[in-house]
C-alpha cells in the first residue's frame, strides 16, 4: 500500500512538473546562443528548430539585434525578454504563428461574449478594436498580407521551387514590361518579358519578393514558398516627385545584366526628347543612342554599327515594316499614343531573332485600359491624332485604336506661292490592339496596322506608298517552368509612281512585297541557373519587283513587268542563360537557317571568267512554279559573357553570327518610296556578318549614374554595291549592275546617363568607321582599284547630349544637341573631251566629305493641374527644331552653268522651326 501510494505521489509530481515547468512539448523550446545576430536570420533559426512561423515587416525589424543564450525556454518567455522595453509587441495564435507589430496591440482570440453584445460589439474592447482595425489595414494593404504559394506543407520541405505570374497595372490592367521581381538573400531575380510575365526559382520558405519599374511604385509582397505556384501583382503609377523625374526599373540592370548592346527606352523618356514639328518620334529617339546614325536630315533610315538601311529588322509585335517613316522622313510610322516601349539591339542578338545583320528594333503596343474607357490625342502644326481604349470584357478582354492624319495638303493650298499651292503631302495611319486573357493559362492578342501616304511637289509625278500589318498571338502557359507563343502573321508594303497630266504618257509603275510568317517561341525555366528559350519558325516572301503600266485609254506608254519572286526562309534555334555564380554568367545560342529561292522564273547564265553583262548571256534555263531554284543555309552562333567586377560594375563580351536573304537595291543613302527588296538568287548570294563586342560598365552614385564604354568589330561578306551609271527600276536581269563587295566596321561607344533628379539625360560619344571593298575581278566590278574605300553612311564622330530639367511638376524643359561628321560624297573633279563629247573625271568614290553638322533642338513642356478629377488632363508642347538656324547640307549636287560645273548645297531644315503641340488625355 504504501508503495502503491508513493508511486501515485510520484506520478503526479511529475504531470505538475510537465505543467509548470515547460508549458510545451520539448520541440516548441527554443535553445540556442544568439550573439550579435539580426532579426530575420533569428526568426528563421526558430522557423526551422520548431514549428512556429514568423509574420513582420522586415524593414520595421532591420535594426533588431538579437543578443540572447537561451536553454529551452518558451518563445513567448524569449519574445517578452528581447523585446522589454521597446515598442515591439507580439501575439501568439493557436496555429503557431507569432505576429509581430509596432506599438500597434494585436490578439489572436476575440472575447468570449463579442458575438453576443449585439451592435455594440467590441465597442468596449479597446483590444479588439485594434485587432479588427489593424486586420483590415492588413487586408487593404497587399505589402504586409501573406501570400502562400504552393501547395502548403507543414513543415516546409527543404529545396526549390517556381513562382511565376503577371505584374500588371493596377489602375489599367496592362501588362508592365521589363518589371524587375527579385529577392535580397539569396540575391536570385528576374525581369519581365513584352507579355508582363516573370518566372525564376527560389528556395522554399518565407521571402520578401520585391518589385520594381519604370514610372511605378516599388513594392513587395511577402510569400511564403511551399512549392511551385503563381503570384500575380498589380503596381501602382508613381506620381513622380521633384527629385525623381526619371526612375530606372533595376537600377544596376546595365551591371548586373548579362545582355550587352542593348537599349530599351520606354514612352515617358521619348516624350521628353524635342523633335521636328513638335511630335514624339521614336525613331529620332533612337538616333540619340551610341551607334545609331542617320544619313540626313529628314531620313529615319538607321544605320547602326556601319550597318546598311535595310539591315535592321524593325518588328512591331511582331510584324515586319519595310518603310518606317512618313511624309518625306520627317514623322516616324508609329503613333507615340499607342507604343508601351522599344528595344533595340546592336549586339550580342538574342537567337530567335534574325534575317538581318546589324540590329533589331522592336516597338511594342500598349494592350488597351482593362479597367475604364478612356482616350488621349493631340493637335499639332501638321497633324492630329487621337486613341481610344478600354475593356470589351472588364478585366479579359481590352482594346486600343489610335488613328493619326495629317492635314499638310490643306495648309499648303493657304499658301499664296503656286509651287506649293500646286502640291500634295498627306498621311494617316491606323493601329489596333485586341488583348483577350481567355483564361488563366491562354491569352490571345491580334494586331492590325495600316498606313498611307501620298505626296506630288508641283509636278506630275504623284508618289504613294502603304504599309499594312496583321498579326496574331496566342500564348500559353503549361507550367511555372514553360510557356510558348505561337505567331502568325502577314506584312506588306507596297507603292506607286504615276503621272497622268499628259494623257499620252501617262503611266503607273508599281512595287510590292507581301511576307507571310509563322512561328513558335518557347520559354523553359528548369532551374535558377537556367534559362532555355527555343523554336521554329517560317517566312515566305513574294516580291513584284516592278510594273510599268500605261496609265488611262490614251496612253503610248509600252507596258513592261518584271517577273515576280518569291522564297521561303525557315529557321529552329535555341538559346540558353547560364549562371555559373554570382559573377560569371554565359549565354550560349545556336540558330540554324535555310532559304529556298523559288520558281516559277527564267535564270540566265553567263558565260565564266567574263564580265557579267547582258552581252555575256549564254543560256536561259526556266524553273517551274515553287521548285527550289538556289538553297542557302548555314549556321549563326550566339555568344555573350558577363564577369562582375565589383558590386557597380562589370565587364561584357559578345559575338553573333547573323544572316541576310533579302536585300534592298537604292542608289540613294536614305530609305525612298522608290526602293526595290530583292531576294537572294544564284546571282545574288546572303549577307552573312560576324560582330565581336567587348564592353566596360560602371554605376556610380548609389546607381543613379550609368557609364559605359563598349566597343566592336564587325565583316561583313557579299555586300551589294552599285556599278557606275547602274539602273535598279524595272531591271530585268539586276544582276548586271551590281557587284559583290566586302566590308569591315569597328567603332567605340561611349555613354554617361543620369536617371535621378531635377536634371537629367544623357550625353553619348561614337568613333566609328566603315569601309567596303569589291571582290570582283573583272572589268567593271572593281572599285577604287579593290581597295577599302568609306561606305555610304561612314561618318567617324559621332556627339549627342540630352538634357531635361524639371522645374516644377508642371513646368519643364529639354535640350538636344548633335554633332556628326559629315557623310562621304564623290565629286567631280575635272572635265575632258572624249569623241567630240565632254565628259566629267570624278573622284574615288566616296574620296571627299560634305560640311559636318550640328543641330540643337530645344522644348518646354507645360501640363495642367493635377486634380484627379478632370475631364481630361492637358499639356502643351512649345519647341524650336534647329534653335541655331544652322544651314546643315543633306546632300551636295551639281549644274553645268555657262559652260563650267558649279556645286550646290541643299538644305532640308536652314531655318529654326517652331511649332505647338497640345496634348490631352481622359
Amino acid at each position: 500500500m504504501s508503495y502503491f501510494y508513493r508511486l501515485t505521489l510520484f506520478s503526479f509530481f511529475v504531470f505538475a512538473l510537465s505543467l509548470t515547468g515547460f508549458g510545451q512539448s520539448g520541440q516548441d523550446l527554443v535553445s540556442g546562443n544568439f550573439t550579435n545576430v539580426k532579426f530575420e536570420q533569428f526568426a528563421r533559426t526558430v522557423e526551422q528548430a520548431t514549428p512556429y512561423r514568423f509574420y513582420y515587416r522586415p524593414g520595421e525589424l532591420d535594426s533588431v539585434v538579437v543578443n540572447l543564450n537561451v536553454d529551452r525556454k518558451p518563445l513567448s518567455n524569449v519574445l517578452q525578454q528581447l523585446f522589454n522595453g521597446t515598442l515591439f509587441q507580439y501575439a501568439i495564435d493557436a496555429r503557431k504563428r507569432v505576429y509581430i507589430t509596432v506599438n500597434r496591440p494585436i490578439r489572436t482570440n476575440l472575447p468570449i461574449d463579442f458575438f453576443d453584445r449585439g451592435n455594440n460589439a467590441g465597442k468596449d474592447d479597446s483590444t479588439a478594436n485594434a485587432y479588427l482595425t489593424e486586420s483590415r489595414k492588413q487586408i487593404v494593404a497587399p505589402e504586409t498580407k501573406i501570400y502562400e504559394v504552393g501547395k502548403r506543407t507543414n513543415p516546409i520541405r527543404p529545396g526549390r521551387a517556381t513562382v511565376a505570374g503577371y505584374i500588371r497595372n493596377q489602375a489599367s490592367g496592362e501588362p508592365i514590361v521589363g518589371a524587375a521581381v527579385y529577392i535580397d538573400n539569396p540575391r536570385i531575380g528576374t525581369s519581365t518579358d513584352q507579355f508582363g510575365y516573370y518566372s525564376f526559382t527560389l528556395p522554399r520558405g518565407r521571402h520578401a519578393l520585391k518589385l520594381r519599374s519604370v514610372g511605378m511604385k516599388d513594392t513587395q509582397r511577402q510569400i511564403i514558398l511551399y512549392g511551385d505556384g503563381s503570384l500575380d501583382v498589380n503596381m501602382e503609377d508613381d506620381v513622380i516627385p521633384l527629385k525623381e523625374v526619371v526612375i530606372a526599373a533595376e537600377k544596376d540592370v546595365n551591371v548586373s545584366g548579362l545582355q550587352m548592346g542593348q537599349e530599351r527606352v520606354d514612352i515617358r523618356t521619348m516624350k521628353q526628347v524635342p523633335t521636328a514639328l513638335g511630335e514624339t518620334d521614336l525613331l529620332r529617339v533612337v538616333m540619340t543612342l551610341p551607334g545609331v546614325k542617320s544619313v540626313g536630315e529628314s531620313s529615319t533610315g538607321l544605320n547602326v554599327r556601319g550597318g546598311a538601311t535595310d539591315q535592321n529588322l524593325i518588328l512591331y509585335n511582331d510584324a515586319t515594316i519595310y518603310n518606317s517613316s512618313h511624309l518625306f522622313g520627317f514623322f516616324s510610322a508609329f503613333n507615340p499614343d499607342v507604343i508601351k516601349s522599344v528595344e533595340l539591339y546592336k549586339s550580342g542578338i538574342p537567337s530567335r531573332y534574325g534575317g538581318r545583320l546589324s540590329s533589331v528594333l522592336e516597338v511594342m503596343t500598349r494592350d488597351g485600359n482593362k479597367k475604364k474607357f478612356g482616350g488621349s490625342g493631340g493637335l499639332g502644326l501638321l497633324t492630329g491624332r487621337l486613341t481610344l481604349e478600354g475593356p470589351i470584357l472588364k478585366d479579359k478582354t481590352s482594346f486600343i485604336i489610335g488613328g493619326r492624319s495629317s492635314y499638310s495638303s490643306w495648309l499648303l493650298k493657304q499658301v499664296p506661292v503656286s509651287t506649293f499651292r500646286n502640291s500634295r503631302a498627306n498621311f494617316y495611319d491606323v493601329n489596333v490592339h485586341i488583348t483577350h486573357d481567355y483564361n488563366n493559362k491562354n491569352t490571345i492578342y491580334l494586331t492590325g496596322y495600316l498606313s498611307q501616304d501620298y505626296f506630288r511637289l508641283n509636278s506630275d509625278t504623284a508618289y504613294n506608298y502603304r504599309n499594312q500589318n496583321l498579326t496574331l498571338k496566342w500564348k500559353h502557359l503549361f507550367n511555372n517552368k514553360l510557356y510558348s507563343v505561337f505567331t502568325g502573321g502577314v506584312s506588306q508594303y507596297k507603292y506607286n509612281v504615276s503621272a497622268d497630266r499628259n494623257p499620252v504618257n501617262a503611266y503607273d509603275l508599281d512595287f510590292g512585297i507581301n511576307q507571310t510568317m509563322a512561328k513558335a517561341d518557347f520559354n523553359y525555366f528548369p532551374n535558377p541557373k537556367h534559362t532555355v528559350d527555343f523554336g521554329i519558325s517560317s517566312t515566305y516572301y513574294k516580291l513584284q519587283p516592278g510594273t510599268y503600266l500605261p496609265r488611262g485609254t490614251e496612253s503610248l506608254v509600252a507596258s513592261d513587268r518584271v517577273p515576280a519572286e518569291q522564297g521561303i526562309e525557315s529557321a529552329v534555334y535555341v538559346g540558353d542563360r547560364y549562371d555559373i555564380n554570382q559573377r560569371l554568367s554565359l549565354s550560349f545560342g545556336l540558330r540554324y537557317s535555310l532559304y529556298s529561292y523559288l520558281g516559277p522564273k527564267d535564270v540566265f547564265a553567263y558565260a565564266p571568267g567574263l564580265p557579267v553583262t547582258t552581252n555575256n548571256i549564254v543560256d536561259t534555263v526556266s524553273y517551274a512554279a515553287n521548285k527550289p531554284i538556289q538553297t542557302y543555309h548555314g549556321p549563326e552562333y550566339r555568344f555573350s559573357a558577363r564577369y562582375v567586377l565589383s558590386e557597380n560594375a562589370s565587364v561584357k563580351a559578345s559575338f553573333n553570327r547573323m544572316r541576310q536573304y533579302i536585300q534592298m537595291l537604292s542608289n540613294t543613302t536614305v530609305i525612298a518610296p522608290t526602293d526595290i527588296w530583292k531576294l537572294s538568287d544564284s546571282h545574288i548570294r546572303p549577307q552573312v556578318g560576324d560582330q565581336y563586342s567587348l564592353g566596360i560598365y560602371k554605376n556610380l552614385k548609389a546607381n543613379t549614374v550609368e557609364l559605359s564604354v563598349e566597343g566592336y568589330y564587325k565583316t561583313m561578306q557579299n555586300l551589294i554595291d552599285y556599278r557606275s551609271g547602274a539602273v535598279l527600276i524595272l531591271n530585268h536581269h539586276i544582276e548586271t549592275d551590281v557587284v559583290n563587295a566586302e566590308g569591315k566596321a569597328y567603332g567605340i561607344e561611349l555613354m554617361a546617363k543620369k536617371l535621378t533628379g531635377k536634371l537629367n539625360g544623357w550625353i553619348s560619344y561614337t568613333y566609328a568607321r566603315t569601309f567596303l571593298r569589291t571582290t570582283g575581278t573583272q572589268v567593271g566590278e572593281v572599285i577604287n582599284q579593290g581597295k577599302y574605300y568609306p561606305s555610304n553612311y561612314d561618318k567617324p564622330h559621332d556627339v549627342t547630349m540630352i538634357g531635361n530639367y524639371r522645374f516644377s511638376r508642371r513646368f519643364s524643359v529639354s535640350i538636344n544637341m548633335t554633332y556628326s561628321t559629315g557623310r562621304p560624297i564623290t565629286l567631280p573633279l575635272a572635265k575632258y573631251t572624249l569623241g567630240e563629247a565632254q565628259r566629267l573625271l570624278y573622284s574615288e568614290r566616296n574620296q571627299y566629305r560634305i560640311p559636318d553638322y550640328f543641330r540643337t533642338d530645344f522644348a518646354m513642356n507645360i501640363e495642367g493641374n493635377h486634380k484627379v478629377k478632370k475631364l481630361a488632363h492637358s499639356s502643351w508642347t512649345i519647341s524650336v527644331y534647329n534653335l541655331t538656324g544652322r544651314r546643315n547640307a543633306y546632300s551636295i549636287y551639281f549644274k553645268s552653268e555657262n559652260g563650267g560645273i558649279r556645286g550646290y548645297k541643299l538644305s532640308i531644315f536652314g531655318q529654326p522651326i517652331p511649332s505647338l503641340t497640345y496634348n490631352f488625355k481622359f
